[in-house]
């Protein structure tokens, strides 16, 4: 067959969830993963290994690939440097579109450095001149129960801070809506080349609300400590900032819209079943509003 739609990170839950998405509407498409024997078998799918430093393996696994689903790297130390060493080697195997998981207010000059880090990525895709679409998404709704731990405490320097977090399952949707219409045109433009989305859940909530909502549903207890100080750990045990959970935006957009006829799902009918994101609406992309 000839596959000209790649997806990354195909073992996680954005990129697996993406993948099977795919398959079902019945699109081809290659798999680049790490770890080969971890990857989903799918109908139409075929698996490169590369890692994104590993720019030898990057350019074989993507010779012939025109639209690349680019889902962001792990928190390390080196991401960056991966991620422009992955981008140029796609530019180098002759990728034409790139649809890249960035993340809310990715800026230069954001006070949250991840949002600086997918900014730079960002900047790298747009300086190869290829066509692109930028997924922001915010935090992930359904990993606030992970970030409680075993212990059920939320540790973050967030105070009173609030956070429009988003449902992987609202990023998927975002990320099949975009694809599929690459796939109907992979050498011309679709409505969403350009365009930068903002990803969120429609209500802006503190850690401390998160943290109760957690509790009244599972009833696990769960509770929100602050963190202060250079020092401080952050959600996954690494060192961050002391900004405000605000920083990584607490707005809530309208870039991704509902093709379901029905009110969104209530977190507390949703928390029960280990994802987060009743009160973080299921939204379906189907118009390419100004980047």
């Amino acid at each position: 067959m000839t596959v000209r739609l790649a997806v990354t990170g195909a073992t996680g839950v954005v990129g697996g969830g993406v993948a099977r998405r795919l398959a079902t509407a019945g699109i081809e498409q290659r798999l680049v993963v790490r770890s080969p024997h971890r990857t989903p078998a799918l109908p139409g799918a075929e698996v490169a290994q590369a890692s994104y430093a590993d720019a030898p393996a990057v350019r074989a696994a993507l010779a012939g690939i025109d639209t690349l689903f680019m889902v962001s790297g792990s928190e390390e130390p080196n991401r960056l440097a991966a991620h422009l060493t992955f981008v140029d080697a796609a530019v180098e195997a002759g990728v034409r579109r790139i649809v890249y998981t960035s993340f809310f207010h990715a800026s230069p000059d954001s006070t949250f450095l991840l949002a600086r880090d997918h900014w730079h990525t960002e900047a790298r895709i747009r300086d190869a001149g290829l066509a692109f679409t930028f997924l922001r998404d915010n935090l992930y709704a359904d990993a606030f129960l992970d970030f409680a731990g075993p212990e059920g405490v939320i540790r973050g320097p967030a105070g009173n801070g609030q956070v429009s977090a988003v449902a992987r399952a609202d990023v998927i949707d975002a990320a099949v809506a975009v694809l599929l219409d690459a796939s109907k045109a992979p050498h011309g433009q679709t409505r969403h080349d350009g365009a930068s989305y903002g990803l969120t859940g429609p209500m802006a909530l503190t850690l401390a609300e998160i943290a109760e909502t957690i509790t009244r549903v599972t009833g696990r207890r769960a509770r929100y400590q602050a963190l202060h100080g250079q020092g401080t750990k952050g959600f996954a045990g690494q060192p961050q900032q002391p900004v405000a959970v605000a920083a990584c935006g607490h707005a809530c957009t309208e870039h991704v819209e509902t093709r379901r006829k029905r009110r969104p799902h209530q977190l507390t009918k949703r928390i029960g079943g280990r994802a987060v994101h009743g009160v973080f609406r299921r939204r379906l992309i189907d118009s390419a509003p100004s980047p």
